[in-house]
C-alpha cells in the first residue's frame, strides 16, 4: 500500500469510527494514570481485606491482601490494540480496492473494408454446402467480395506482414497480424504483392490486387476471399466490419 492510498485511508478513518477509538483510547490512558496515581498513594494496610467466620461457633479472623496490580502491562496492551485497529485496514477495504482495480474487458476491433463490392458468399462455418468448382460439400470461413480483376486489395487495420504464401486452394494469400491475438487474411490475389514480410501497414495501404489464383474457388466470380481470425480461429468478419 502506498502512502497516498495510507494517508487517504488514514483520514477516513479518522473522519470515522477511527475519531471514537481515539477517544476511547485518550480516556482508558487518564482513567488508568488516575487509578495509578491512587493506587500509590494508598498505604498498605488500605489494601487489606478481613473476613470473619464464626464456623463451628469459633469467631475467627483473616486477612487477605489482593493481588498486585499490573497497571503498566494494561496500558501497554491498550495502545497496541488501539495501534493496530489504525494501522491495519479492514480486510473487505482490501477486496474492494482489488475490485476497482480491474482492468476493463478489451474491445473488438473495427476493420475498413479491404475493398468495395459485393458480398457473394457468407461466412458460414457450420453448414455443409454443394461447391461446384470442387464438386463437394463443404462450409466457407470469410467473406468473398465481389470485384473485378485487378481492383486494388487494401490493408483493413494496422499492423504487420505476417506470411505471404502460395496455397493449394486459396492461392496467394497475405496475413497481417494485428495484435491481441487478431489477423487479417486476403487470399485469391495476384500473384505479386505490393507488400513483403515483416511490412508495417496502415489503414489504406496498399497490399496487393484481386486475382484468379485460388483454384477451390475459380468457378465463383472474381473476387477477394476475406478473413478474421482472433488467436488462430476464424470469425465472422462481418461482425468487425462497418456496416
Amino acid at each position: 500500500m502506498n502512502s497516498k492510498s495510507s494517508g487517504s485511508w488514514l483520514e477516513a478513518f479518522l473522519m470515522g469510527k477511527g475519531f471514537y477509538i481515539v477517544l476511547f483510547l485518550c480516556a482508558a490512558v487518564i482513567g488508568v494514570s488516575a487509578w495509578m496515581l491512587t493506587a500509590e498513594s494508598r498505604s498498605p494496610a488500605e489494601d487489606v481485606i478481613e473476613v470473619s467466620s464464626t464456623q463451628t461457633g469459633v469467631s475467627r479472623t483473616e486477612t487477605l491482601l489482593p493481588p498486585p496490580r499490573d497497571s503498566a502491562q494494561t496500558m501497554e496492551e491498550l495502545i497496541q490494540e488501539a495501534t493496530q485497529m489504525i494501522e491495519e485496514p479492514p480486510a473487505e477495504d482490501e477486496e474492494a480496492q482489488e475490485v476497482f482495480q480491474e482492468e476493463p474487458a478489451p474491445v473488438n476491433p473495427i476493420y475498413a473494408w479491404p475493398l468495395n463490392g459485393e458480398v457473394d458468399r457468407f461466412h458460414d462455418p457450420d453448414t455443409l454446402r454443394f461447391d461446384d468448382t470442387m464438386g463437394d460439400w463443404r462450409t466457407h470461413e470469410g467473406i468473398d467480395i465481389l470485384a473485378p480483376l485487378g481492383e486494388t486489395v487494401l490493408a483493413a487495420h494496422a499492423g504487420k506482414v505476417e506470411s505471404i504464401r502460395r496455397d493449394g486452394l486459396f492461392g496467394t494469400v497475405v496475413t497481417v497480424s494485428h495484435g491481441d491475438g487478431f489477423c487479417t487474411v486476403y487470399a485469391n490475389l495476384a500473384e505479386e504483392t505490393a507488400v513483403s514480410v515483416g511490412d508495417w501497414l496502415e489503414p489504406g495501404d496498399l497490399i496487393g490486387t484481386v486475382g484468379d489464383s485460388a483454384l477451390a474457388e475459380v468457378g465463383q466470380e472474381s473476387h477477394l476471399h476475406f478473413a478474421v481470425l482472433r488467436n488462430g480461429v476464424n470469425q465472422n468478419p462481418l461482425d468487425y466490419l462497418p456496416a
